[in-house]
């Protein structure tokens, strides 16, 4: 596990208080199917409809957290369970992520958990050019992760590279754009004025990789609870 976790479970520890040992305190999380995650999107491009990703949903007193991942797994236990979760690979960071983010939902102090569904995706990317210029302008954007909604949206109006992990996209042209892939998340980073970057970054243990070097935004939900703690600036308009 990375240092980069320490203040996460250091805030999970504090939230939970004398919760952390309740028998009744119960964290589940199970991976979603496509439609419960983001419904029926009027396009079928999106990685988790495609079998690439999986979303992890976690439930605590109520309130929802989530997490994308590649490596999916169910669980179920106390907060100190938890806790005390390694985190050393993508499958126990997203239980830890899903689960964080709904303690931070259920205290408050992260809204807007839950990944938005049907038309919402499209919506979300439609607003996306427009919240790019008013804070911003017109630059160059890195794009990490391959959001085929919003780099759709972007492309026309803005120069981009896009890096992903996805063998499947990397070479390959996207609304003009050929997907870059892992060894050229330097150079792109360079490259770009400003950084869009996914916040499952926070799953799969590169977030840091975008950290103090320019302008960035986190897109998603898996990165809801870690913003909230680190004061990242997030886009995802149409969650709740």
């Amino acid at each position: 596990m990375t240092r980069y976790y320490d203040p996460l479970k250091d805030e999970l520890k504090r939230l939970a208080g004398s919760m952390m040992n309740e028998e009744i305190t119960i964290v589940s999380a199970r991976p979603l199917t496509p439609e419960e995650a983001i419904g029926r999107p009027d396009r079928s491009d999106f990685p988790i409809l495609k079998g690439k990703e999986v979303m992890v949903e976690a439930v605590f007193r109520g309130k929802k957290g989530q997490a994308f991942t590649d490596m999916p797994g169910n669980f179920q236990g106390t907060l100190l369970d938890l806790y005390h979760l390694d985190l050393n690979n993508n499958f126990e960071r997203a239980i830890f992520i899903a689960g964080f983010n709904a303690v931070m939902c259920y205290s408050g102090k992260a809204p807007n958990t839950i990944h938005c569904k049907d038309k919402e995706p499209r919506k979300c990317a439609e607003q996306l050019p427009g919240f790019v210029k008013a804070h911003f302008g017109a630059r160059k954007i890195a794009f990490a992760g391959y959001q085929p909604a919003m780099i759709e949206a972007l492309a026309p109006l803005f120069s981009m590279r896009v890096i992903d992990l996805d063998q499947d996209h990397i070479g390959a042209s996207r609304f003009g754009i050929v997907i870059e892939g892992p060894e050229k998340t330097e150079e792109v980073l360079s490259w770009g004025d400003i950084i869009l970057a996914t916040g499952s970054t926070c799953v799969n243990d590169t977030i840091t990789t975008f950290l103090e070097k320019k302008p960035v935004v986190f897109y998603g939900t898996s990165v809801a609870g870690p913003a909230s703690i680190y004061r990242y600036r997030r886009y995802c308009p149409c969650s709740s």
